[in-house]
């Protein structure tokens, strides 16, 4: 056998390894993406490693009006992964001095008139342990018991960091974007409000209404409504796993868990749950993520990053389904098509 012929083989498998080609991941994903069953796809996908695009595509309307195509620098509403960069805006407070995580709510918020405020502590609230169920309402669980996900922690956590900064949480999280170089993400104000694209939202029976205006309420936002692009996610991503934004101690806290949560995008399996972050460390490549839906704002986020190869996955949609089963679909798909192209290898 030639050498050239052999080295040919050895290249041959090293490409297909992993089920595929890595060169054929721009056209699994373009099929995917083109696909009209079991629903079509309106969003932008970015795949980027080492800060280097590997995939990106836009597909769909921004706007209905004068029919706006979405690009990769449209504005999205980001839903739960909001959570994630007010986790941040949290940990930055504690790497600071300003908040111990083991302290209750009422050190911080001492004028709320809930009971539990003094047996619920910032950690528990950070992780979804915190057994609230309702701001009326006894809680449910003893704290630290059972999770429990509900954007009622992180309505609180953003309460706490106005308090602590002495600032608005608007404020907090605008200087965190700049200082992550995030130019195309902002707390939604007037401004950004107008610059995000419009939302799709699909009944049972496919009728389709475009939700025009931004429905998260003000409390709300640092659980479910900050502005980002596929981009910035990817510096953001670059920022706090790549030790910029937290002290290593604190970031280590964040990407820790003793609490176990299941999502359909993850796989059957329960994975654990930190601060803000979905940890999957028990598969054979280690992942971090989050997810994000709003049906009546209708959007839908994914972000996913895998640390060894500093690899982001990013789909953001300006959709979302009533029937939930279809909601993630390629969300999920986008996820399955990079982990066998070999890349996070």
């Amino acid at each position: 056998m030639s050498v050239i012929i052999l080295f040919k083989l050895l290249l041959f498998s090293t490409l297909y390894y992993s089920g595929f080609s890595q060169n054929a991941l721009p056209e699994r994903m373009d099929s995917l993406l083109n696909s009209k069953n079991p629903r079509g796809f309106n969003g932008v996908v970015l795949v980027s490693q080492n800060g280097k695009v590997k995939y990106e595509k836009a597909i769909g309307l921004a706007k209905s009006e004068g029919i706006e195509p979405l690009n990769s620098k449209s504005k999205f509403v980001l839903l739960s992964n909001s959570k994630q960069i007010t986790a941040v805006l949290i940990l930055r407070e504690v790497d600071r001095g300003r908040i111990n995580l083991d302290q209750t709510i009422k050190h911080y918020l001492p004028n709320f008139p809930q009971k539990w405020t003094d047996s619920v502590t910032v950690h528990q609230l950070l992780n979804h342990t915190s057994g609230i169920v309702s701001f009326e309402k006894p809680l449910a669980t003893v704290p630290g018991t059972t999770f429990k996900y509900t954007d009622l922690n992180y309505m609180l956590l953003g309460k706490i960091i106005a308090a602590v900064t002495h600032t608005s949480y608007e404020k907090a999280v605008d200087d965190l974007f700049k200082k992550c170089g995030m130019k195309n993400s902002g707390y939604p104000n007037e401004g950004f409000q107008i610059k995000a694209v419009n939302g799709f939202s699909f009944s049972e029976n496919n009728e389709k209404t475009e939700v025009k205006t931004y429905l998260i309420v003000e409390d709300r936002i640092p659980a479910a409504g900050l502005i980002s692009t596929v981009g910035d996610l990817a510096k953001w991503n670059q920022k706090l796993h790549g030790g910029k934004t937290l002290k290593p101690e604190t970031y280590k806290k964040m990407v820790s868990y003793n609490t176990l949560s299941q999502h359909n995008v993850f796989g059957e399996k329960a994975i654990g749950y930190g601060y803000g972050i979905r940890i999957n460390d028990k598969a054979e490549i280690k992942e971090y993520g989050h997810t994000g839906i709003v049906p009546e704002q209708g959007f839908t986020s994914v972000n996913l990053y895998y640390p060894k190869t500093k690899t982001s996955i990013i789909v953001l949609e300006n959709q979302t389904f009533d029937d939930f089963s279809i909601s993630y679909y390629f969300e999920a798909e986008v996820r399955r098509i990079v982990l066998e192209s070999g890349i996070l290898e």
